[in-house]
């Protein structure tokens, strides 16, 4: 590259994903949907990990394209998967 000169091309517009396969726009549901289809073993077949992963890169790649209002759901959407269908949060098992 020539000095002065920057690219247009991106690396992250390259990255593909190997460990996830998520439906096409899957992210811009609600973030209960979303929690269910990145918790399904054919989209994330190396467990909930890789689909909160997922859910980050997207968010990390969008950057400030997006909105608040998407960006929450989002991260809601991980904290669901971050809970699981079996664990509740500290303050639902003192309430037991």
């Amino acid at each position: 590259m020539t000095k002065g000169k920057t690219s247009t091309k991106r690396w992250v517009g390259d990255v593909k994903t190997v460990s996830t396969f998520p439906p096409k726009s899957l992210f811009t549901k609600d973030a209960a949907t979303i929690a269910e289809a990145m918790a399904d073993k054919k989209v994330s077949p190396k467990g909930i990990g890789s689909g909160i992963r997922m859910i980050q890169f997207f968010i990390n790649r969008a950057g400030r394209g997006l909105s608040p209002i998407r960006r929450e759901e989002l991260e809601k959407a991980k904290k669901l998967l971050q809970e699981g269908p079996g664990r509740r949060s500290g303050s639902e098992r003192k309430r037991l």
